[in-house]
């Protein structure tokens, strides 16, 4: 006798499509400019929150703008994974798509507030991350669907959210050396989760027409483009104290690396969906202890 899955609430589905995991993202750059101006020039606390708010609600404007457009594609069918909440019967796909909107207007009226207090940069930079936001999967033709995706997130949850989230903090506009490194740092590792969550749909965006990196290159060379930016991501630390003559206490986000090696092990070893969720899940998990650990580093 087969039994049916259990009917998952709404406010299960909900919280599948805010795909909790991939919050990390938004929230590693943030910790780690605010421990770099600490260190060096003081923060402005009022605006690291508010930068953090920006974050947040854009990376939650691009999970639930994503599950939309992933549905009216039929992008999501046969999927493993997260629950999409689009096409999960239990929300309406507009309430998504409103919930999208919602999140990338949070992200838009902080990051205005922002702008007035601290200047036309950040207005600038806001615009084009809501744009670039929506324009993942939205519009007639979603770069997330023709293999830029990870170009987006390297450059808006690497070295926009750590130098922009730096330039709220201290006022200072030209970017440190250390700055520069660390954002590279948390892009490889953002990135690093979009190649999982992109490995894992392999199969399903090919019969969906979405033309993903993954899709393109193939299963063995997203496996090895997932270790060089794994490992590039520890060499930025190396480098510090290598060429700017940083405290070797730095060296702490060593600590992460066995902690990364699990998703990049499980992808090398499985082409199975359920592994590759949890590669997914320690790969987010890995980011930010990474980023509690430079920040442990440098504030010692």
């Amino acid at each position: 006798m087969v039994t049916a899955a259990p009917r998952l609430s709404t406010t299960q589905v909900w919280w599948s499509a805010v795909r909790p995991a991939t919050l990390a993202a938004s929230v590693a750059p943030v910790l780690t400019a605010t421990a770099i101006a600490v260190h060096l020039d003081g923060v402005r606390w009022a605006a690291g929150l508010g930068a953090l708010v920006v974050a947040l609600s854009i990376q939650l404007g691009v999970n639930f703008a994503n599950d939309y457009s992933d549905f009216v594609r039929g992008a999501d069918v046969n999927r493993v994974g997260p629950v999409r909440a689009a096409s999960s019967g239990v929300v309406q796909p507009g309430h998504v798509r409103s919930a999208a909107i919602a999140a990338f207007g949070i992200a838009g009226v902080v990051g205005l507030a922002l702008s007035v207090a601290f200047g036309l940069p950040l207005l600038i930079i806001g615009a084009a991350c809501l744009l670039a936001g929506w324009l993942y999967t939205g519009g007639p033709r979603p770069y997330g669907y023709l293999g830029l995706g990870e170009v987006f997130v390297f450059i808006f949850f690497g070295l926009v959210a750590t130098l922009g989230t730096y330039y709220v903090e201290t006022a200072r506009l030209t970017p440190l050396p250390i700055t520069l490194l660390m954002s590279c740092a948390m892009g490889f590792l953002a990135t690093a989760i979009l190649v999982l969550n992109n490995l894992r749909d392999i199969a399903t965006d090919l019969a969906a027409g979405k033309r993903t990196l993954a899709t393109r290159i193939g299963r063995e060379r997203t496996r090895i483009l997932l270790l060089l930016l794994v490992s590039a991501a520890f060499a930025m630390p190396v480098l510090l104290l290598i060429t700017q003559g940083a405290s070797p206490t730095v060296l702490l986000v060593l600590l992460a690396i066995p902690i990364a090696a699990v998703p990049v092990r499980l992808a090398f070893g499985s082409t199975a969906a359920s592994d590759l969720v949890r590669a997914l899940q320690r790969m987010a998990a890995a980011q930010l202890i990474y980023a509690l650990l430079f920040t442990l580093g440098v504030l010692l």
